[in-house]
């Protein structure tokens, strides 16, 4: 039953319905698989606030045509889920890919394959990881390897997901895998990370794909005040969260003074690499808005994260706004200002958008602030299309509940809940919702 009696309004009649996944945090056997730094990570005491691993998870590999199921009675038409490079480096690991795309392809729901979200190979990791160069030239051969074995049947391909966050929390602050707290000296993770994604894009390429994204996180950052200490500090919090990594793939540039910082002896032909033939769409994941102010003297604990002293900003809490189980706020106008956002400052050069990820956490299987969220999210993302913005696709985070990284099984993203000893799948009410609607749409 919809929370809200009126209607979604009209979408483009090929507007694109997903539900986004990815590996490590769903996926299990693994046995079947290579170490990764999210097994290391989760070994270590104390880095996962439940003690939990992510060594069954949901059974994916074993449950997945239950799963496909669930998509097709959802009515989505595609499914975004990530390969993992540990799983692909194991004899036969490919094999799951190819039962899953056939699976996939069987049902009449697009495979729409992310080929890194987070769980880089241990081995890789211990010869440098995303600091050392060499891995973008290693992402790019796993890139070949994943093209030449599922590219008959996938046309739309997203070669990395989020390595704002993956920089920011993996390598800067370690509040993830694999737990480096860099600071701004995890620079170099961030620039190998989106040459890999140049890397990969050449591959897919030359496999003849012509479909081609990234997944990067962004959110409008509000100024705790209008003073200049805030507003300096919003801007250049901005800048990392916005900018860092979209200007370099969207205007083949760093921001200003950041491509100084950046390892290697040719930066530019790197960029170069980076943004010249490598986006067909640009996909955005979006959760919340940011307010953020000068920084502080002391270390700060906000939203799960520690944040050191000695950052030049400091992130504070937005009120006024109803919160999901994880703290964030909801606020679907800053989604729309987002987005109309990207179109003024980038222009001709953003080409059309997709929402790679769009969700919240809540538990509950009657979940309506699940149903409010997408809701009011979907309209923000009808008023920004409206207002001219370029979108083709949405998918929601996440099908199922699933291992939320250092959180371990404590925050539920899932229109499907998940009993982890049992395994038994159970949609919510924000299932069904959905369902109702992707069937209005198409009606």
């Amino acid at each position: 039953m919809s929370a809200t009696p009126e209607a979604l309004p009209s979408f483009p009649p090929d507007f694109l319905w997903g539900v986004s996944t990815s590996a490590h945090q769903i996926e299990g056997a693994v046995d079947g698989r290579a170490r990764s730094v999210w097994d290391d990570f989760a070994a270590e005491p104390g880095r996962i606030r439940d003690g939990s691993t992510a060594d069954t998870a949901c059974d994916h590999v074993a449950r997945y045509r239950e799963d496909v199921a669930l998509m097709r009675d959802l009515g989505v038409d595609a499914y975004r889920f990530s390969v993992s490079w540990p799983r692909v480096l194991a004899p036969g690991g490919l094999d799951f890919y190819d039962r899953l795309v056939d699976e996939l392809c069987a049902q009449g729901i697009r495979p729409v394959p992310t080929l890194f979200h987070w769980d880089l190979p241990s081995e890789i990791e211990a010869a440098g990881g995303w600091l050392n160069r060499d891995t973008a030239s290693r992402f790019a051969a796993h890139t070949e390897t994943v093209a030449a074995r599922l590219g008959d049947r996938v046309q739309k391909w997203i070669t990395l997901n989020e390595p704002a966050e993956h920089t920011l929390l993996g390598h800067a602050l370690g509040e993830h895998a694999p737990g480096r707290k860099l600071l701004f000296d995890a620079l170099p993770a961030a620039h190998h990370q989106l040459l890999a994604h140049g890397l990969a894009a050449r591959a897919l390429r030359a496999a003849g794909a012509t479909d081609i994204g990234i997944a990067n996180s962004h959110g409008p950052t509000w100024p705790a005040s209008d003073g200049p200490a805030d507003t300096e500090a919003a801007d250049l919090y901005d800048l990392i969260l916005n900018r860092l990594f979209s200007d370099p793939l969207l205007l083949g540039r760093y921001p200003d003074g950041f491509g100084d910082l950046m390892p290697g002896d040719d930066v530019a032909a790197d960029l170069k690499v980076i943004s010249e033939g490598t986006l067909d769409w640009y996909g955005i994941n979006f959760y919340q808005p940011t307010k953020a102010g000068a920084p502080t003297a002391d270390d700060v604990e906000f939203s799960g994260v520690t944040l050191p002293a000695g950052l030049p900003f400091s992130l504070q809490p937005i009120e006024g706004y109803p919160t999901t189980d994880f703290g964030w706020p909801v606020v679907p106008d800053a989604f729309a200002d987002l987005l109309t956002a990207f179109r003024d400052r980038y222009g001709d050069r953003l080409p059309p958008l997709v929402i790679t990820e769009n969700g919240c956490a809540y538990e509950g299987l009657d979940d309506q602030e699940r149903i409010t969220y997408l809701d009011g999210h979907l309209r923000a993302l009808h008023r920004a299309m409206e207002a001219g913005v370029d979108v083709r696709g949405y998918f929601v985070w996440s099908l199922l509940d699933n291992f939320e990284w250092a959180e371990g099984y404590t925050k539920r993203f899932g229109l499907v809940h998940v009993d982890y000893t049992t395994q038994k799948r159970t949609p919510k009410a924000s299932y069904g919702w959905l369902r109702d609607a992707l069937r209005a749409q198409r009606a």
